[in-house]
């Protein structure tokens, strides 16, 4: 293959558009994937806007990245890669080494973090060049398709639950269960969490349980959803995927003392919550950003051993328009994924 196809779109918020390209040639410490499936997020459309700084145009994006290794750039080989290796590429695109939170072994809040689709090409392409330090391994039994969408919609919620203060037995809320939301409910029934899964809307109870939500709480009822929380004896943690700051100020009532509100959804407007209660009951309200390559790999292997799998809709990248479109609209029910076969 001399050249290989990007779906990359010309300017800000203007429309993608199909180009084929020369395929280039890993640097050090670098290696050449070839794509096999890309997950479409929501926060893709930051880039695609240009609402973050340093956004250079033609821009390739993807974040959530599967396949297998092509070639190898000077040292990559000595860090255990081999050509044929099945990877995936997420959120965490690699890091600095150099910044403080790096010299503190905190890689995924690097100073100056590399997602693919801002700080290199993303994955809505045939190729993409990546560092090794952003590489993990696909198990056997995942495919490429489930396995992309677990590079940042997977190991966020993942890692957001593990990484909180809940055990097994605990009382651990899920705040909607759309794309991140269905794998967190999942995530959380597997983990031992006594798990509630919230949402609007009644006909979305039957649902919940079948991801293995003990509990559902419809948040339009005319009970508040802290007071349901509570009535189930108080949430030790609420897990927040959907991106509604109101909808999450609404849970912080419900945790139990010492309970906290673990934010993985991007709303743009600000929580209104209050001093009074984190203080009285000690509460924590705190962001999770989404997790190393090692985290992504440590997702994947619980997923295989637990049988747990994202709902996707595949399309292939000739499709993106369309596909980043029902992303965008919501009527993509969980997640969107390209695939290049």
């Amino acid at each position: 293959m001399t050249t290989y196809r990007v779906a990359q779109v010309a300017a800000a918020g203007g429309p993608f558009e199909i180009r084929e390209r020369e395929v280039p040639q890993p640097g050090p410490g670098h290696v050449r994937v070839a794509v096999e499936a890309c997950g479409i997020c929501h926060s893709d459309a930051l880039f695609v806007d240009a609402a973050v700084p340093g956004i250079r145009f033609p821009l390739v994006p993807g974040h959530e990245i599967a396949g297998r290794i092509e070639a190898l750039g000077e040292g990559a080989s000595d860090m255990g890669w081999q050509a044929g290796d099945r990877v995936a590429v997420g959120w965490f695109g690699g890091s600095c080494g150099h910044c403080t939170p790096c010299r503190q072994g905190d890689f995924v809040v690097c100073d100056n973090l590399k997602v693919p689709g801002w700080a290199y090409d993303g994955g809505f392409a045939e190729s993409v060049i990546a560092p090794v330090d952003a590489l993990a391994r696909i198990p056997d039994a995942v495919a490429a398709t489930d396995a992309a969408p677990m590079a940042c919609a997977g190991v966020t919620t993942y890692n957001g639950l593990r990484r909180s203060s809940a055990r097994p037995g605990d009382l651990v809320a899920v705040l909607g269960i759309g794309g991140l939301g269905h794998l967190a409910v999942k995530y959380a029934a597997a983990m031992g969490f006594e798990t509630v899964a919230i949402a609007r809307g009644a006909d979305k109870a039957d649902f919940a349980k079948q991801l293995g939500a003990h509990h559902y709480l419809d948040s339009t009822a005319d009970t508040s959803v802290a007071d349901a929380l509570q009535s189930l004896g108080g949430a030790k943690v609420v897990l927040a995927t959907a991106a509604n700051s109101a909808a999450m100020t609404a849970t912080v009532e419900g945790l139990t003392h010492r309970g906290e509100l673990v934010v993985i959804g991007a709303a743009p407007e600000p929580l209104g919550v209050s001093p009074v209660p984190l203080l009285m009951r000690g509460l924590v309200v705190r962001g999770h950003p989404s997790g190393t390559a090692q985290d992504v790999q440590d997702t994947m292997a619980f997923s295989a051993l637990h049988g747990i799998r994202p709902m996707i809709e595949s399309v292939p990248l000739s499709g993106v328009a369309e596909a980043y479109g029902k992303m965008l609209s919501g009527a993509a029910r969980f997640r969107m994924v390209l695939t290049t076969g």
